[in-house]
C-alpha cells in the first residue's frame, strides 16, 4: 500500500482522499446548478454540477465536514450521503444538528480511525476562520483537519479558512506537511464589507509556504458564483511565489 495520499477533486469543496487505506470525503456537494438558500432570504448560486455521482463514489469510511450550515459545503445530496457513511467528523454544533453518525470535534481534538490490516489514522480537528476577525458569530463555527499516522505523510485539509494567522498556528504544530488541501477561491458574499471568506490565490500560495507543503491540491474555487478567483489566478499566484511545481490542479 502506497503511503502517498491520493486526492480526487469533484468540484467545489468536495474531494476524496485515500490515506492509510481509508477513503475520506471532504464537504460533500453534489446538487445540480441553481440557487440555494443560505438564510435571511439570501441565496448562493451553484454554476456547475459536480463531476461525480455520489452513487459512483464507492465506500466512504468517513466524511470530513468543515461545517454544515452553508449549502456550498453540505447540500441536499451531501446530507443524504451522510446516512450511508459510518462516521462524519465535524464541528460540535454541526454534530448536534446532524445527529446520526456525526461526531463533533473541538479544535485540536483528535480521533483515531482503524486502518485496514492494523494501525490507525489520527484525525485532528484544527482551527479555521471563515472570514475576518470576529466573524464566527455571523458565519458559524468551522474546522479544518490534519491527518497523521505511523509511516504516513501529514495531510492538512483547511476547510473554509481566510486567516493566515490560523495557518501559522497549524504549521507550528504539524509542519512541514506533505499535502495541503486548501479551500481557496476568494469567496465573497457581500458580508463584512465584502471581505474574504476563504483564502484568495495569493494567500493560498503564502499558506503553502508557511506549511512547507510539498504538494497543494486546491478545492473550493469553482462551481459557485461567490468564488471570485478560479484556476488561472491560482496558477498565476503560485507561479509568482515560485511554487508552481507544488500546485496540483485537476
Amino acid at each position: 500500500m502506497s503511503a502517498v495520499p491520493t486526492v480526487q477533486v469533484f468540484g467545489g469543496p468536495t474531494a476524496l482522499i485515500e490515506y492509510g487505506g481509508l477513503r475520506l470525503l471532504t464537504d460533500p456537494t453534489f446538487d445540480a446548478p441553481g440557487d440555494y438558500p443560505r438564510g435571511g432570504g439570501r441565496f448562493l448560486t451553484k454554476t456547475l454540477p459536480g463531476t461525480v455521482d455520489p452513487a459512483a463514489l464507492g465506500p466512504v469510511d468517513a466524511v470530513l465536514l468543515s461545517h454544515d450550515e452553508h449549502p456550498d459545503n453540505l447540500d441536499r445530496s451531501g446530507r443524504a450521503l451522510l446516512a450511508d457513511v459510518p462516521l462524519t467528523l465535524t464541528t460540535r454544533g454541526g454534530a448536534e444538528r446532524l445527529g446520526g453518525t456525526a461526531r463533533g470535534l473541538a479544535p485540536w481534538q483528535s480521533v483515531e480511525l482503524d486502518r485496514p490490516g492494523g494501525g490507525a489514522v489520527t484525525v485532528t480537528a484544527v482551527p479555521a476562520q471563515h472570514g475576518p476577525d470576529g466573524s464566527e458569530p455571523v458565519v458559524g463555527e468551522v474546522i479544518g483537519f490534519v491527518l497523521t499516522g505511523e509511516g504516513l505523510p501529514v495531510v492538512y485539509v483547511s476547510g473554509d479558512n481566510a486567516s493566515l494567522a490560523v495557518v501559522e498556528r497549524i504549521a507550528e504544530r504539524f509542519g512541514p506537511v506533505d499535502t495541503a488541501v486548501l479551500f481557496a477561491g476568494a469567496a465573497r458574499t457581500g458580508i463584512f464589507d465584502n471581505a474574504l471568506l476563504t483564502l484568495d490565490s495569493a494567500r493560498a500560495a503564502e499558506a503553502a509556504a508557511l506549511l512547507g507543503a510539498r504538494r497543494v491540491v486546491p478545492v473550493h474555487f469553482d462551481s459557485w458564483a461567490h468564488f471570485t478567483e478560479g484556476r488561472e489566478p491560482l496558477l498565476a499566484a503560485f507561479t509568482a511565489a515560485g511554487l508552481a511545481d507544488r500546485l496540483e490542479l485537476a
